[in-house]
């Protein structure tokens, strides 16, 4: 016998909602998906157009200011891996992702597939099969900064998300990533 069911609220789809309203835009569902994953945003683009790879931009080392200690919960000058990456499928840039990841909670293993800088943060996960959560924290639209003007060839406004990944309750990793507002806007 079937009973009534129970509402359950998604917050993800009330703030994309928002996020249209706002904008006087429509998401594509592809977009929603892109915004809303909890889980490997180059897994979802290898099924939809075609194996993507991976160019760094930018990696180091550095100590964590006040700022990068509170998204990551961890002492302040304690050290932290800062990765800048282009997901690049079809013969263009299609994501932009930007992290911090704090070196005390890595293996060296981790450590060592994050500096060759071939592999995504997520297929690094399944590799060593790190069982972990992601938290979206926010998703808005925002102006490009010069870099972001430069990688994507354009001005126009970026679709942006800010996740942590979780361990056993720890931070593994806060990531951001961004596309144009214009990408993935066509239905496949």
């Amino acid at each position: 016998m079937i009973t009534e069911g129970t509402i359950v609220k998604n917050e993800l789809h009330d703030r994309i909602r928002e996020i249209e309203q706002e904008h006087n835009i429509k998401f594509s569902n592809t977009q929603k998906v892109l915004l809303s994953i909890e889980g490997s945003i180059s897994a979802i683009l290898d099924v939809l157009y075609g194996t993507v790879s991976i160019f760094v931009i930018k990696q180091n080392f550095k100590k964590a200011d006040s700022e990068k200690s509170k998204l990551l919960n961890i002492d302040e000058d304690d050290e932290i891996y800062e990765r800048e990456a282009l997901i690049h499928g079809r013969g263009r840039p299609m994501i932009f992702a930007g992290s911090y990841i704090p070196v005390k909670r890595c293996r060296k293993e981790t450590q060592e597939d994050l500096n060759r800088g071939k592999i995504s943060i997520g297929r690094i996960l399944k590799k060593y099969d790190i069982e972990s959560r992601r938290e979206i924290k926010s998703i808005y639209i925002e102006k490009p900064n010069a870099t972001l003007k430069e990688l994507f060839n354009t001005s126009e406004d970026f679709i942006s998300r800010e996740y942590l990944i979780i361990k056993n309750g720890e931070i593994l990793m806060w990531t951001k990533e961004s596309f144009p507002i214009s990408y993935f806007s066509k239905e496949i």
